[in-house]
């Protein structure tokens, strides 16, 4: 099939070693991961860029999966070189992270904004001088009691969070492909809809 159009970045934000893969903080990279995985393949080490990449198509579009190897305040420097070895404009990269104002499962698909405090977006966003990315923000929900959100967002998930996690997965992987191959505003009436009245943040 041929190439439609110029190439898509899907970039699944987290920390990288075996301590942090199962956080809340990681659920980007864990639907990233899922994706390959569903595609038959596997991230692999591209060093130019720093970051593990798969390549693959939906529905003709040359789509690149992407895990940093830098840790998430700093993930802006591998998205900017990720994009330059590629020739990919920031209009063409999806950032697939977790949102602390949205329930858990719970999904929200957005085409620029501000980074509601988030700092990965805030390191992408001074990378490329622009929040002009398109956005899955996964919900992992607030934490109980006074938890401090930092230290919850760096904890597994549940044991009953994590049985329904491959399908939250699997959802937000469709969310992001759905940007690609139909755009932001069929993606956010398939996948926005499904947010529960009054759940979502109004930025970010």
């Amino acid at each position: 099939m041929a190439e439609v159009g110029e190439p898509w970045i899907v970039i699944g934000l987290g920390n990288p070693g075996d301590e942090y893969a199962p956080t809340r903080h990681n659920v980007g990279v864990m639907v990233v991961e899922a994706l390959a995985a569903a595609a038959g393949g596997r991230l692999k080490s591209q060093r130019k860029t720093r970051c593990d990449v798969y390549e693959t198509r939906w529905a003709g579009h040359h789509v690149v999966l992407a895990r940093p190897h830098s840790y998430m305040n700093e993930s802006g420097g591998p998205a900017k070189s990720l994009a330059g070895f590629f020739g990919v404009p920031i209009e063409h990269i999806i950032v697939v992270h977790d949102e602390l104002d949205l329930p858990f499962g719970s999904l929200r698909v957005k085409a620029g904004g501000g980074d509601n405090g988030h700092n990965g977006l805030k390191s992408i966003r001074r990378a490329f001088d622009s929040g002009d990315s398109s956005r899955v923000r996964v919900g992992v929900g607030r934490p109980p009691g006074r938890q401090d959100p930092a230290d919850y967002v760096l904890r597994s998930f549940s044991a009953a969070e994590k049985q329904q996690l491959p399908d939250i997965l699997a959802r937000a992987g469709e969310a992001a492909e759905c940007l690609v191959t139909q755009g932001v505003e069929s993606a956010q009436n398939l996948f926005n809809a499904r947010l529960d009245s009054g759940s979502e943040s109004p930025e970010g």
